[in-house]
């Protein structure tokens, strides 16, 4: 591997006045306000629903509340910048008002709703592009100064499972990581979090080689995000589907936190709670 950089991972990032700490992984809950999600499109249609299921996550040990309104799975409709601003704006500001402690990540590629957003209230960016989708959006993050969550993607949400293709998935994926870091620093940001982007413009193979080699992106000197939960990538392997991919999610979870995963991306926050728990005494036995 061309790309092994020994630096210590950052152990903490300040947000509007809170502090984000790395030094056990955390638990980002994912809240889609979308009708057409791959696991629970649809299921959150009211802002009432979404302020119950918020509350219910960060009951059961939810770091980070992460909010999407633009589906991200393969062949979704793409919204235009209004459309996915309008699924945000009745809900963040009732969130961020009911919940003022709590850490809010908006999942958004583009940097105009990312600005909204920031001046509503959310404490970090999580663009599944990696800056790919909008030219903006790095100038914005190291103006905003919150943390953000740079994803790894090959293609558009729409076509890219279409034929993903690599000589060598954890070479090249590290490596556009790296130049986009580096992109970063240069503007004076790095409050970064990286994200290989499982799912994400890669085979079930790629996903299992980069999991394998989590290592490497841990190395670059960032907290890891692993974000697997209930994906193709367990169904296609075990064949179940993303109701009954539970049990699969964690199994993978606890390869991704033995590889140094800092933060998991889930829809079930209690049970990766739970293998958090269990990991961490395992490592400290």
């Amino acid at each position: 591997m061309s790309i092994k950089i020994k630096e210590n991972i950052a152990t903490e990032y300040s947000c509007n006045g809170k502090i984000l700490t790395f030094n056990k992984p955390l638990v980002m809950a994912i809240v889609n306000l979308t009708p057409d999600s791959f696991y629970d499109g649809g299921k959150y249609s009211q802002t009432e629903d979404v302020l119950c299921d918020v509350e219910e996550k960060m009951l059961q040990g939810a770091d980070i509340i992460d909010i999407g309104a633009q589906s991200s799975r393969p062949n979704a409709e793409e919204l235009n910048t209004e459309e996915e601003w309008k699924r945000l704006e009745n809900v963040l500001p009732v969130l961020r008002k009911k919940f003022p402690k709590v850490f809010i990540s908006v999942d958004t590629y583009r940097a105009e709703v990312a600005k909204r957003c920031a001046n509503e209230g959310a404490d970090m960016i999580n663009d599944i592009s990696g800056g790919n989708l909008d030219e903006e959006m790095f100038s914005l993050v190291a103006k905003l100064n919150l943390p953000y969550i740079l994803m790894h993607i090959q293609g558009k949400p729409k076509t890219m499972q279409q034929n993903p293709v690599y000589e060598n998935a954890v070479k090249e994926v590290s490596e556009t990581l790296q130049t986009k870091i580096q992109a970063l620093k240069n503007l004076n940001f790095e409050k970064i979090i990286l994200d290989p982007g499982f799912g994400f413009g890669k085979t079930v193979e790629h996903n299992y080689q980069l999991l394998k080699h989590l290592t490497v992106f841990t190395d670059m000197g960032f907290p890891v995000l692993a974000g697997v939960s209930r994906k193709s990538m367990i169904n296609k392997v075990i064949h179940t589907n993303p109701v009954t991919s539970l049990n699969g999610t964690t199994v993978v979870n606890t390869i991704a936190l033995l590889n140094g995963a800092k933060i998991l991306r889930v829809h079930d926050v209690a049970e990766a709670k739970q293998a958090i728990e269990l990991v961490e005494f395992y490592k400290n036995a």
